[in-house]
């Protein structure tokens, strides 16, 4: 495992557990990808051609499609124009993980609509980078998109917090029902939660991903039993469990 990626980029810190699909007809590629991804935390589910990636798409929808391009039957570019063509796939970030790497055949998978190309052989580091970014930047691109009844849930959200802190000294604080162990993170993003802060101001503040922060965030609820922002701030203020 590359020490360089794991130093300056720091993928091992704050590796995620997003759901992808692998698609690729040769055995030992498959493998070598899914392990070496499950490495760095990532959920990997493997197809060996695009039919059986199209059924397992309708039974569990990934976070991100691998593909292979040089398939039996459908090949990578009817698969991803068939993904496209669906409205519920219509956004999933694709990368093309092909031996074809001419320049023709790269502007060909972005005009297809792929999101990244990767010609073999790879970097498996290059790939892991790929998949981060595009998880990210997806993760940004959801949370701008939030429709206007979900902003109103959230501005609900942050000012019942924001009156339960005016009136935190009020509150009677008793030990929780159980030993609760937070990560330093984890403790940092819930005194940020408990401000009001939205994912994304919390991501600025600790110069992260919406996305890692969404993981600690619903970590936060696992560990408390909560279900909401609401309901997590009031847990950790009545046990004195924020600042």
């Amino acid at each position: 495992m590359s020490e360089k990626l794991l130093n300056e980029v720091g993928v091992k810190e704050v590796a995620m557990s997003a759901k992808l699909l692998l698609v690729d007809d040769e055995p030992g590629v498959r493998e070598a990808v899914k392990e070496y991804l499950t490495e760095f935390g990532f959920t990997v589910q493997v197809a060996s051609n695009a039919n059986d990636a199209w059924q397992m798409l309708q039974q569990n929808t990934p976070e991100l499609v691998i593909s292979d391009i040089m398939m039996p039957k459908v090949d990578g570019y009817q698969f991803l124009q068939q993904l496209r063509d669906d409205p519920r796939f219509k956004a999933l970030p694709v990368v093309f993980l092909t031996a074809r790497g001419m320049t023709s055949d790269r502007i060909q998978g972005y005009q297809a609509g792929c999101d990244a190309y990767l010609p073999k052989p790879f970097d498996p580091d290059e790939l892991v980078a790929i998949v981060q970014n595009l998880l990210e930047r997806r993760a940004a691109n959801s949370e701008d998109s939030v429709g206007s009844t979900e902003l109103e849930k959230i501005a609900k959200q942050v000012a019942e917090i924001r009156a339960m802190l005016d009136q935190k000294h009020g509150i009677v604080q008793t030990p929780p029902p159980l030993r609760i162990d937070f990560t330093a993170r984890e403790q940092s993003v819930l005194d940020l939660v408990a401000q009001g802060l939205m994912n994304k101001e919390i991501a600025r503040r600790l110069e992260t991903s919406v996305r890692n922060v969404e993981k600690y965030v619903s970590r936060l609820f696992s560990k408390t039993g909560t279900n909401s922002r609401t309901e997590l701030v009031r847990y950790a203020l009545e046990h004195g469990l924020t600042k």
